[in-house]
């Protein structure tokens, strides 16, 4: 069995890595595909290369619904989680997952008509939704304070590399004749599959799990295996303390999320929750979904360049972000989140300015030039906080007894707006064009003002630490304040942290 630093890597590569590339190869997949001949002679109902007036405004429509099919299936994935993933375990969960996107993955390349193929997408989006909603939590709690940011980010750069292998792919493969133009596509991403299927029994529990369902003997060797470390050494006792202590304190509750509603909510898990929910809405409505699955649409009937050019730009574009998203791997623990969500906010808002400037012009050889440009900047400063850091920041903010529940229906909110973005994208293309840029670029340029006063630091703090402050400081303004003063790296022990609050308290007195 791996131990130590080798056991963090088998749960990177087995698990981590094919989970996320299967989330955006998936999540990808079907855009670059809908405009090859042998896929709208195969699904002529979603046909809008051959069609024109009001047939391809109702095609426009039955495409998103297909495509977003997908994302309504992670939905429900995401939600499934909330219940699954305390009842079995993070383990299970996963394991299920990878179960039902075998399924739907055969389902869906073996497809003959629509309806046989919006199930298997349906199916297989319910399965990585639980991926999406479960990896991010059980990787976040094997892990230490210290690196949390930089393995957690893992997500984002494998959703990345998804992106990137589905596009030169299809492009690829788009010179080979008939239907295998877009079956072998589909059928690449069994092989990831597979790995985790086979993956998790090389892996043990989460050790917060664990301790959550009184099994603290196999808690503490879970732990000490990811630590590398004997099952007695004093670090691993002092963590295991610090998780249960983290949970008698809110022994009283039954860890549902009807606490929230509560008029004792002493934890402040509404206000928690809503960070989470905002999170996941800003990053879908920012625009990273319309350029990551509509950018070859948009190179190709928007910008009007020829199919091949906005295949290749497309492919380049999508291996750009890829390469972006290691910025973000170097800034997450080092930065903090705060500063990477505010950076990435305000220079996806400028891009989207000017794409709405340079689409407004139409037909013009130099805007589209224009345009492509600010498409590749967009996708560097959407990776550096927003692939990866959002679900991360979800898993460290909610508590243990409720952060399987937290983090699967603000992830299920993630994948209702991007249902709603894939849904409309092809629609709001085709009517109101460059207006559509507007709306991401207003919601991106919120992004810094609400991180800001309403997001507190969790770079380098204790995961129970970090639920100390949210119930101990004095009203909602000064969580951001008193997060300052929580203890750095492993320093769990709730004695520490006491000292650090009551200074904080003293402090924010004398301000007063």
């Amino acid at each position: 069995m791996f131990r130590g630093k080798a056991l963090r890597l088998a749960q990177v590569f087995l698990i981590v890595v094919p989970a996320f590339i299967l989330f955006g190869y998936n999540q990808a997949g079907v855009g670059p595909l809908a405009t090859l001949q042998s896929w709208v002679h195969t699904f002529p109902d979603i046909d809008t290369v051959n069609t024109e007036g009001a047939v391809k405004s109702h095609n426009s429509t039955s495409k998103g619904a297909v495509i977003a099919s997908f994302q309504l299936g992670a939905l429900f994935g995401a939600l499934s989680t909330s219940y699954v993933g305390d009842w079995l375990g993070r383990r299970k969960t996963v394991f299920i997952g990878a179960i039902l996107s075998i399924i739907g993955q055969v389902l869906q390349t073996a497809s003959f008509n629509l309806i046989q193929f919006t199930i298997g997408r349906i199916i297989l989006g319910f399965g990585i939704g639980q991926f999406s909603a479960a990896v991010p939590v059980w990787q976040s709690e094997c892990t230490s304070a210290k690196h949390r940011g930089q393995h957690v980010i893992v997500d984002g750069i494998c959703i990345c590399l998804g992106y990137t292998l589905c596009n030169w792919i299809d492009f690829g493969l788009s010179k080979v004749s008939g239907d295998l133009q877009w079956r072998i596509p589909l059928a690449i991403s069994f092989f990831f599959e597979v790995v985790i299927f086979f993956g998790v029994f090389f892996l043990p529990e989460s050790p917060r799990w664990l301790v959550r369902v009184n099994r603290i003997e196999e808690a503490t060797a879970s732990l000490a295996a990811y630590k590398g470390i004997p099952e007695d050494d004093e670090s691993v006792r002092v963590e295991i303390a610090g998780i249960e202590t983290s949970l008698e304190i809110s022994a009283g509750s039954g860890g549902s999320l009807k606490e929230m509603f509560s008029s004792k909510d002493e934890e402040r898990l509404l206000y928690r929750f809503c960070l989470c929910m905002a999170l996941q809405f800003f990053q879908q409505m920012c625009g990273g979904n319309l350029i990551s699955v509509y950018v070859s649409t948009i190179f190709e009937e928007n910008l009007h360049m020829d199919s091949d050019l906005a295949r290749i730009l497309s492919s380049c574009a999508m291996t750009w972000k890829f390469l972006c998203s290691f910025i973000a791997f170097i800034a997450i623990d080092r930065l903090g989140r705060r500063a990477i969500f505010m950076i990435s906010g305000a220079g996806m808002s400028i891009c989207m300015v000017v794409l709405a400037i340079t689409n407004s012009f139409g037909d013009n050889y130099h805007a589209s030039i224009v345009s492509a440009l600010f498409i590749f900047l967009f996708n560097s400063f959407y990776p550096f906080g927003f692939l990866g850091g959002n679900f991360l920041y979800c898993t460290e903010v909610a508590p243990v007894r409720l952060r399987v529940a937290m983090s699967s229906i603000s992830t299920a909110n993630h994948w209702l707006w991007n249902f709603v973005v894939v849904m409309i994208t092809p629609v709001a293309l085709d009517t109101i064009g460059y207006q559509y840029y507007i709306m991401y670029a207003v919601i991106s340029g919120v992004i810094p003002f609400a991180v800001y006063f309403f997001y507190p630091e969790t770079m380098n703090r204790n995961l129970e630490a970090i639920n100390h402050v949210f119930r101990d400081a004095p009203s909602a303004w000064q969580i951001v304040s008193m997060a300052k003063h929580l203890p750095q790296g492993e320093a769990a022990e709730v004695d520490a942290y006491t000292r650090t609050v009551e200074k904080a308290h003293v402090e924010q007195k004398e301000n007063v």
